[in-house]
């Protein structure tokens, strides 16, 4: 039989915390709920979770250091952002900290389900793809170990957030094809929202900067003007 997800609530309002952990107990989750933020860092550091329900505004640590510190962590966890901070400002920042997802208070309780269960179903399929792909890919003087999950620049390992990984990995995939932000969004992030582009170009900034020579001057990560990005793939670059 398999083990039950296991998923962590971090909420102060308790009332919410309840109707959701009923809910995911429904489907089959083994669920803990933490109700203040230092409760919910505790218990993060401590266990391994298959995905964090994170609230913003929290007694003590707040949910934006939880999202940062879940992503300075070897592990990689799943995180939805449930906030009532609504701006377009917080969702893009708790995007860029390294949330999958952002889903605005007042919420349906099923749609807050089924995005935990898709996002839980697309932390899966990529598991299963980097199993696939256990190869090591060389491209454009790039070296990634999609199992291990490192990668290193002209023989230099690189220091990489997860979601840089995973943006590395798919441009490696991919060498020489033109994606959109758009399109990098719904294929690396897996989200299907328009106005979240901007996190796009943070991450490709972050990325030149570990990669280039010359960040200003990039010969991998190029900007294809009027369609979008492409890793260049032909040979170690100048």
């Amino acid at each position: 039989m398999n083990r039950a997800k296991r998923v962590l609530i971090v909420e102060d309002d308790v009332h919410i915390a309840n109707l959701l952990r009923m809910h995911l107990r429904d489907e089959g989750y083994d669920v803990t709920h933490a109700a203040t933020g230092d409760d919910g860092l505790r218990l993060l550091e401590s266990h391994d979770w298959s995905a964090l329900v994170l609230d913003l505004m929290l007694p003590g640590v707040d949910g934006l250091e939880i999202c940062r510190r879940a992503r300075a962590m070897t592990r990689y966890t799943p995180i939805i952002i449930t906030s009532a901070r609504a701006s377009e400002v917080h969702r893009i920042l708790g995007l860029e900290l390294g949330a999958d997802d952002y889903l605005a208070k007042p919420f349906s309780m099923l749609e807050l389900v089924a995005r935990i269960k898709a996002l839980l179903r697309r932390v899966e399929a990529m598991a299963q793809n980097a199993r696939i792909d256990a190869g090591a890919i060389d491209v454009a003087g790039i070296r990634i170990d999609p199992v291990a999950r490192t990668a290193q620049v002209d023989g230099d390992a690189l220091e990489l957030t997860p979601r840089e990984f995973d943006l590395l990995h798919f441009f490696a995939r991919h060498p020489d094809q033109v994606y959109s932000r758009m399109e990098l969004l719904n294929q690396v992030w897996g989200h299907r929202h328009e106005g979240y582009e901007h996190t796009v170009n943070t991450h490709i900034n972050r990325l030149r900067n570990k990669i280039e020579r010359d960040p200003a001057t990039p010969r991998r990560i190029l900007t294809v003007w009027g369609r979008g990005y492409k890793l260049a793939g032909g040979g170690n670059a100048p």
